[in-house]
């Protein structure tokens, strides 16, 4: 009698075997540190960007992230992805470029990494507290857009006492000229007299939303302090200072950008 032989097992295709997923090539050329998307497609437009040796002006071009890109006579590599948390001080506005020569934020971490990153949403310029950079720009895009109602606190100090009757107006929603808004909470900090300063969290990204809502009913705000962003705090952050997000700190805005 032969000897019978255990039926073969189904061979499984290694994951290193895959074929890589593809990508746009103006997202190629913007993570490894070129430009913008859109300057990206003017680029290639232009008839500068090369794949594989050859010449492609067609926007919306998909290729491996094993293609060899070239702009110009440089050949292009994706650059590493780059988390950076600053507690921004006063009188730096958020942006990457100021024509009026302005102190911008970048001046603040242009010694962190040799990769270009960009502020996440902003801060205006007497804002001060958490500001996110990165090169994600698929993390990025989430955490800015409504749908993913990402979770800000503010301290904020007025220039005058908040009435009962304010604080409970502004936690009922205010008509704003751009449309209706509500906060999530609003309570005082301090349990004394003074009614000036005032925890305040809320989703909405729309801009100098809190500064609007206190000057609706009549209130100056004198200073505002982002002190939680989409789950990241100040802690052990000096103002002025920035820091590296860690591991788990990256891998949670990922969870949470997923939704």
């Amino acid at each position: 009698m032969k000897e019978r032989k255990p039926p073969a097992r189904p061979t499984r295709k290694k994951v290193s075997d895959a074929e890589p997923e593809q990508v746009r090539l103006n997202k190629y050329i913007a993570n490894a540190g070129v430009c913008s998307r859109r300057e990206a497609d003017k680029l290639i437009k232009s008839g500068v960007v090369k794949v594989n040796g050859k010449v492609i002006t067609e926007l919306g071009t998909k290729i491996l992230p094993t293609d060899k890109v070239q702009f110009g006579d440089q050949t292009l590599r994706l650059e590493k992805s780059r988390y950076i948390l600053l507690n921004k001080p006063k009188g730096f506005i958020t942006t990457v470029e100021d024509p009026q020569k302005r102190n911008t934020v970048m001046a603040l971490i242009r010694e962190a990494c040799p990769e270009r990153v960009y502020p996440v949403g902003r801060l205006d310029r007497n804002t001060t507290g958490l500001l996110l950079f990165t090169n994600d720009g698929m993390i990025a895009k989430k955490l800015t857009h409504p749908r993913y109602g990402i979770k800000k606190i503010y301290h904020v100090v007025l220039d005058q006492p908040l009435t009962r009757a304010d604080l409970q107006t502004i936690a009922d929603g205010i008509e704003l000229d751009d449309g209706f808004i509500k906060v999530n909470t609003i309570e005082y900090i301090t349990d004394g007299k003074d009614k000036r300063e005032i925890g305040l969290e809320l989703h909405s990204g729309k801009n100098r939303i809190v500064r609007r809502l206190f000057e609706k009913l009549g209130y100056k705000v004198e200073k505002l302090d982002r002190v939680y962003f989409a789950g990241l705090t100040k802690k052990n952050l000096p103002r002025g200072k920035w820091r590296f997000l860690e591991e788990k700190e990256i891998n949670m805005l990922k969870m949470i950008s997923s939704k």
